[in-house]
Formats: C-alpha cells, structure tokens, sequence
C-alpha cells in the first residue's frame, strides 16, 4: 500500500481529533488548505465523521481516530540504542 497525498490528507485530519472525548469535533473552515478540506469531505462521505467540514466522529471515526493515535505515539516514542 503506498501512502497517496489524499491518504496523507486524511490522516492528517483524524489526527486532530482528540481520540479520547466523543464531546469535541472539528470545524475544517473553507479557507484551509484545499488538500484538508477535500480530506474532510472524503472523511465523511466514508462514514468516519458527520459532517463533511469535521464536525464529530461516528463509530467508526473513534476506531480510526484511536488507531491513527496509536500509530503516531509508537513513531514518536524514543528509540532504544
């Protein structure tokens, strides 16, 4: 699986919800970059968030959101020498 600039763009959005409250969302705002607002829209119509800007995260969202952060924490974690 290679790793598209729109799959780059989309983890980037699920990266900026905080996986750990189902009470906050995102508003992405139209003067964002394109490449964020078209990963917004793709978001949503892939059933991961409720609104096609951000807005919150349906069931599945939370699934990919607390994966996406999974992954972020163990490429940032400190390496053993």
């Amino acid at each position: 699986m290679s790793f598209t600039p729109d799959l780059i763009a989309e983890l980037e959005v699920l990266a900026l919800f905080k996986h750990d409250s189902s009470q906050e969302g995102i508003k992405i705002h139209n003067n964002a970059s394109p490449a964020l607002v078209a990963a917004a829209q793709r978001l949503h119509e892939k059933g991961l968030t409720d609104q096609p800007d951000g807005g919150y995260l349906t069931s599945l969202g939370h699934d990919a959101v607390e994966s996406v952060q999974l992954l972020l924490n163990i490429l940032k974690a400190p390496q053993p020498a």
